[in-house]
């Protein structure tokens, strides 16, 4: 990975990309300092320092510490993600939507994406709303001028906030190095490392935690990094064999070859989908002025059992559902007929591409338990340990697996784009 990034950093173009994103990583970082105003922060910092592994510590995770703090960008990602989820699921349940991101190409990615847009100010709105709700009703908002300012001016600047990160993530995306989003979220993420690792210092050196236990957590940790990198580069090559060609004068085909379909085809995506919507009932009741010592609060918690059972089932279906999206065994199987290629014991047509169906399932189903398995056995090992919940484990598992992921598959954006500058082609 640092040779990676040395040699990328020797080609002025991919230099300018990284310098840019760095560029925009440091505005959102400095945003994450800035609060809103008619908020006091000293009670809001007593406030949810109580709340650490709840679904409010975890969206204080992703957010790189603002949530906690009530800055401008304390929404962060999050209304995006959601916004995002919402459009791809209606754009299978609502044909007009389907015909648009299927067959409207370039224009309809346009539209789609706009559309998107729209609904993340509508999400962050509401996010904004119920944050400022939950302040209000703890006393956390002090100020001299009427409440209804009050509220306004926190909502919009919370509203404006997400749109504005938004915006950064499509300016990284479009000019910088990786996927914006994900960038952004990488940022978050990281920026909480060296405060979590001091912690658990802290309290081995307390004897609050032993230092097996301490160690034993590291261990874990590097094992799961290794596990990710891994699994990431693993993948499943179907054996295909072009047939033998005459066109005009030249001969084509007669090659094999093998179609690859990846263990983890879908990323960190299911895994972030997944956080945003297991804790999405949760951080809705809180918002809304629920109590936190209530039924469904202790039995939803993020480090309890029944959250890791619906973390792990939401899991597997964005899994499954990503997998369908990027890949069309029916497509695929009709490429290859037009094209002159089989799959060895299997007729053209319907009997390739069931398949390629069955083989799909397979890979998306291993791939599915192993993010869930690095996803929920840190919250499983929070919900049977009083000490391992206290450090925050039950975040770290979810924080890990997305850190690595981002930072791999930005990785080979690099060597891809570094692989296009280098290639010399065969006149020169």
């Amino acid at each position: 990975m640092v040779q990676t990034f040395r040699n990328a950093w020797k080609i002025p173009e991919l230099r300018r990309k990284i310098l840019f994103t760095l560029f925009i990583v440091l505005i959102y970082r400095l945003g994450n300092a800035v609060p809103v105003p008619y908020v006091d922060t000293n009670i809001l910092a007593t406030y949810f320092a109580q709340l650490k592994n709840t679904v409010l510590g975890l969206y204080n995770t992703m957010s790189g510490g603002a949530f906690s703090l009530a800055t401008i960008f304390a929404l962060s990602i999050q209304p995006y993600i959601n916004a995002s989820i919402i459009i791809q699921l209606l754009c299978i349940a609502i044909p007009a939507l389907e015909r648009l991101s299927k067959e409207g190409g370039e224009e309809g990615k346009k539209k789609i994406a706009a559309i998107t847009r729209y609904s993340t100010v509508g999400i962050g709105l509401l996010q904004g709303y119920g944050y400022y709700l939950l302040m209000s009703r703890n006393g956390i908002i002090v100020s001299e001028a009427p409440a209804v300012w009050a509220a306004i001016v926190i909502v919009m600047t919370f509203t404006a906030g997400s749109a504005l990160v938004m915006w950064l993530g499509e300016q990284i995306t479009e000019f910088g190095i990786g996927n914006g989003i994900s960038i952004i979220l990488f940022a978050s993420i990281v920026s909480r490392f060296p405060q979590g690792l001091g912690s658990l210092v802290s309290k081995a050196i307390n004897h609050d935690l032993s230092w097996v236990a301490t160690i034993l957590m590291l261990i874990g940790a590097l094992a799961m990094i290794v596990m990710i990198v891994i699994v990431n580069d693993a993948e499943r090559r179907i054996p295909v064999q072009y047939a033998k060609r005459v066109v005009g004068r030249k001969m084509y085909g007669g090659q094999a070859t093998y179609l690859p379909m990846k263990v983890n085809m879908s990323g960190v995506l299911p895994i972030i989908f997944a956080q945003s919507i297991a804790s999405l009932p949760p951080t809705i009741i809180l918002l809304c002025g629920g109590s936190q010592d209530s039924w469904f609060m202790r039995t939803f918690d993020s480090n309890t059992i029944p959250y890791a059972i619906v973390y792990f089932l939401l899991i597997l279906f964005f899994a499954y559902f990503y997998a369908t999206i990027q890949f069309n065994p029916v497509e695929v199987a009709n490429n290859l007929k037009k094209n002159g290629g089989f799959i060895p014991g299997y007729r053209p047509g319907k009997p390739t591409s069931e398949f390629i169906q069955k083989v799909l399932n397979k890979v998306t189903l291993f791939g599915a338990v192993y993010l869930g398995i690095i996803a929920c056995v840190p919250i499983i090992i929070s919900a049977c340990s009083k000490a391992a919940a206290d450090t925050g484990i039950s975040l770290g598992g979810t924080s890990i697996i997305i850190v690595v992921g981002v930072a791999i598959e930005t990785v080979q954006a690099l060597e891809s784009q570094m692989l296009m500058r280098h290639y010399k082609g065969f006149l020169e």
